[in-house]
């Protein structure tokens, strides 16, 4: 495989921290990134208070990208997932004006752009600088040794703090480096038409009912229940959409086991999802199907939007590009819908509903190990990624681009393109979600999930026998990827789970 040798010389401040560092100060892997990122940036950047720009990054970027390529600005090309090259064209533009560098976009299909990646640099046929792939595909992109690590980089030119002012950043890292940036804020969540969630009818004879006021569901017995009442395909009404084909069930499904308070594996990386709790998560989806339009089981996610915008269903689920689409002029739902996370279970104290927000896509952008232009590929990232450059890329409603910066939420334009009530609930649950499995083996895992999943729901195996040979699958798919590194990896992702959740999670064994 052809692999480029990253060319970054310390230079004369990076040695200076070294030498600081050897004479005996202790300092945490964060904090060597963050002192040595300010010191990088003070021989080309003004620095202001507690070593930030006082300039906007990315006129500083700009700046240094004109200072590394000198009078040959050349050209970078970038593997861009469709659906996605409307933010990322306007970005094009400004970096070339303001560089002098060409920005060549490449359109991939979403769903295969990870393999694509993989095949270009494992062939030593890559033609790309920058891509973006689905942020729970970089661990296994690591692991084919296809991406460069960032972090030299970062050291020489991230202002202190930058990463931290992303609300959602855990896909950014794999291994304990550096290899993206997340460029997508893609939380999970809920839609629900206002219309039939607010009907002063249905609220009374619900709460007549069940004792309880029909409102936006925190678990997912409740949004079952509630799904079934709207349920009438008598008169054309359904109780919801979702995503229920057989690509997308392990989502679902990861969320509402993880709302039973148990863990998908042990901290020695045993599979759990056999378990009580993994089969009750099924059963309710084997039950809840039959209060679901038709169409779910067959749709792809673009699908269930158009099916959810004529009105006749009372929920959804999905991302910031469904609402942009809900949103959009002429909509027949624009103003007429409810938000909320990912519903949650009963697992807090005295049986108090937990929320289990989810962030299960996203796109990062990484640099390919192969490009000639790394460093240029590194800046370009770095000013798409800057506050600016970032909000006007979320702006564009004709792009996937989801916001993940405080800053975006604040922007009138965005404000206008997703709706403040969407915004509020999704700020909130980018704050608070669970990660995906960014493990080595990621892509493995979920289709072997998803095909046991789909073997149950479509009758052929019960969810015992089911979650059972996932389960064996599983502890192969541990084996082949190194075990001793899994265990690892798994233990540090449940680090970062969010307090307010992981503390609610168990081992299956545990009383």
């Amino acid at each position: 495989m052809h692999k480029t040798n990253l060319p970054i010389s310390p230079g004369r401040n990076a040695r200076m921290f070294s030498r600081k560092r050897a004479s005996g100060a202790s300092l945490s892997r964060r904090s060597l990134i963050q002192s040595g990122a300010a010191i990088g940036l003070s021989s080309i950047l003004p620095v202001g208070a507690i070593g930030q720009p006082r300039a906007p990054l990315h006129l500083h970027v700009a700046e240094a990208v004109k200072d590394a390529v000198g009078s040959t600005p050349g050209a970078l090309s970038v593997l861009c997932p469709d659906g996605s090259q409307k933010n990322l064209e306007p970005i094009a533009r400004m970096f070339t004006e303001m560089t002098g560098v060409a920005i060549h976009l490449r359109i991939i299909a979403s769903e295969s752009l990870n393999t694509q990646i993989a095949l270009e640099v494992m062939a030593g046929e890559s033609q790309f600088d920058v891509a973006l792939p689905a942020t729970f595909g970089v661990a296994d992109l690591v692991a084919s040794d296809v991406l460069l690590p960032l972090d030299a980089f970062v050291f020489e030119y991230e202002p202190r703090a930058f990463r931290e002012g992303t609300l959602y950043s855990i896909g950014d890292s794999f291994d304990q480096k550096i290899y993206g940036f997340q460029a997508d804020g893609d939380a999970y969540l809920m839609f629900y038409h206002k219309d039939m969630l607010e009907d002063p009818d249905e609220r009374a004879r619900y709460e007549d009912r069940f004792g309880t006021a029909l409102e936006v569901p925190r678990s997912w017995a409740e949004l079952d229940r509630q799904m079934e009442w709207f349920h009438r395909p008598d008169d054309n009404q359904w109780g919801g959409v979702l995503l229920r084909s057989p690509e997308y069930l392990g989502w679902e499904w990861w969320v509402r086991f993880h709302a039973y308070g148990v863990w998908p594996f042990s901290e020695e990386m045993v599979s759990q999802i056999n378990s009580a709790e993994g089969c009750a998560a099924l059963e309710d989806m084997i039950r809840s199907a039959e209060f679901l339009h038709p169409s779910a089981t067959s749709s792809k996610f673009s699908e269930t939007w158009q099916r959810f915008a004529e009105g006749r269903s009372y929920c959804n689920i999905g991302w910031g590009g469904a609402q942009k689409y809900y949103n959009q002029a002429g909509s027949a739902v624009k103003d007429r819908l409810s938000y909320g996370p990912t519903p949650g279970g009963a697992i807090g104290p005295g049986g108090a509903v937990v929320p289990i927000p989810y962030f299960n896509w996203g796109w990062s952008y990484v640099i390919s190990r192969a490009s000639a232009r790394p460093r240029i590929g590194y800046l370009f990232s770095l000013f798409a990624s800057s506050p600016e450059m970032s909000t006007r890329a979320v702006r564009e409603s004709g792009g996937f681009f989801d916001p993940n910066r405080p800053e975006h939420y604040d922007d009138p334009v965005i404000q206008e393109v997703y709706s403040k009530p969407f915004l509020d609930v999704h700020k909130a649950s980018l704050r608070q979600a669970i990660p995906d499995l960014y493990l080595v083996g990621q892509a493995e895992y979920f289709r072997v999930l998803n095909e046991a999943l789909a073997d149950a729901l479509n009758g052929d195996v019960t969810p015992q026998r089911a979650l059972e040979r996932a389960s064996q699958l599983w502890e192969m798919i541990t084996s082949r990827a190194g075990r001793a590194g899994q265990i690892e990896r798994w233990r540090q992702l449940r680090k970062q789970y969010p307090r307010a959740v992981s503390r609610h999670l168990r081992d299956k064994n545990e009383a």
